[in-house]
């Protein structure tokens, strides 16, 4: 099991929340860490029958270990365990590990996070830092990071049982929707936008249902932590901005198992959409591990001059260009530099497939693998 970078739960004194996708290691990482805990599984039909039922027997499980932290996993299947896990941190002191696959599920459902009494945390994807030396470009670009795809033997199969299991039937168990079929062909579709503007009217179009009906698909894929949308950034805009966010699945295995490929489509255009998620992956990672709190961006002009991330925060101003050449030319840079004259104040940055540094003006292009390797010393 790899090492794990939440620098900032070395030394837990209250109840948090865990969440992440599935398959990020959750389970695993909670496991070796409270080696001791009650551990109740959600997942294990019989425990979730009777929680489910009797969410008050909670107090009997818990009382017969006084002084052992309590794990809960996926803890939203049972949202009205959180009303019992309140009281029994507020009347017994006892200290909680609830770990889910949405946190926006649980708010949508009207029950509150424990107000404060359990802090919230995220869980990514691995990054190229908890590799090490493990970590290999080409085997990330086409199968991602999620753990199971670097340790086990068949990460294409995985990935595929990952969709079947993860994606589809968690959606039609929970009755997220009614029609599994549209939204089966709305995943393959919303694969052509990955690291694009988001266009529900067309997307609807393809699938052959309601704007509305796409809509509220994207807002399941955010909810079960499968997807993001990353808003533009218009602070102090000089220039006509576009209105709609980008649109990503969270891990680049994911989008190249669920993105179809025909005869029609090239290497360049399906490995840059995966080496742009790469990036962002290691982004949003090392921003909640060390609780940098950075805004996520991108920037895009209502002339389509674009750049792909922006972070904005207290801590700094950076922008991101990724670009999947090995030689850097006038044209990638062009983004970058019309982002510095309106922000002179940003640090600018071109990400690329070649092998050396270089400095262009008031940009620093770096190799990728160098990139996210050291990404802790460019933004932290």
């Amino acid at each position: 099991m790899y090492k794990r970078e939440f620098d900032s739960l070395n030394d837990l004194e209250q109840s948090i929340f865990l969440f992440g996708p599935r398959g990020t290691g959750k389970t695993s990482w909670v496991k070796q860490y409270f080696p001791n805990a009650l551990y109740i599984d959600l997942l294990d039909t019989k425990q979730y029958m009777d929680l489910l039922n009797r969410p008050w027997d909670l107090e009997k499980l818990v009382d017969a270990y006084p002084d052992a932290w309590v794990v809960i996993d996926e803890v939203q299947k049972i949202p009205e365990l959180l009303n019992e896990v309140h009281r029994l941190i507020e009347s017994k002191n006892r200290k909680f590990v609830l770990t889910g696959s949405s946190a926006r599920s649980l708010r949508k459902k009207g029950v509150n996070l424990l107000a404060g009494r359990a802090l919230t945390y995220y869980m990514h994807p691995l990054t190229a830092r908890e590799l090490g030396e493990d970590y290999d470009l080409q085997h990330s670009l086409k199968y991602g990071q999620l753990p199971h795809v670097y340790t086990k033997p068949k990460p294409e199969t995985y990935l595929n049982t990952y969709i079947d299991a993860y994606i589809r039937q968690e959606v039609l168990q929970e009755g997220l929707t009614r029609r599994l079929d549209a939204f089966s062909r709305m995943l393959e579709v919303a694969s052509f936008s990955q690291g694009g503007v988001l266009n529900y009217t067309n997307i609807a179009k393809e699938v052959g249902v309601s704007r509305k009906v796409i809509e509220s698909y994207f807002e399941i894929l955010e909810d079960l932590l499968l997807g993001v949308k990353l808003p533009v950034f218009t602070r102090r805009a000089k220039r006509r901005m576009t209105a709609h966010p980008k649109f990503y699945f969270v891990d680049a295995g994911i989008f190249r198992t669920l993105r179809p490929r025909g005869a029609f489509d090239t290497d360049s255009e399906i490995d840059g959409a995966a080496l742009e998620t790469l990036f962002f992956q290691e982004l949003r990672a090392l921003n909640d591990y060390k609780e940098l709190r950075y805004s996520l961006y991108y920037w895009r002009t209502a002339a389509k001059q674009e750049v792909d991330f922006v972070l904005y925060g207290e801590k700094g101003f950076y922008a991101f260009e990724i670009k999947r050449a090995e030689k850097v030319t006038s044209k990638d840079l062009k983004s970058l530099k019309l982002f510095g004259e309106d922000y002179p104040e940003a640090n600018l940055y071109l990400i690329h497939n070649g092998k050396w540094r270089e400095k262009h003006g008031n940009i620093t292009v770096i190799p990728f693998t160098e990139a996210v390797q050291k990404l802790a010393s460019l933004i932290g």
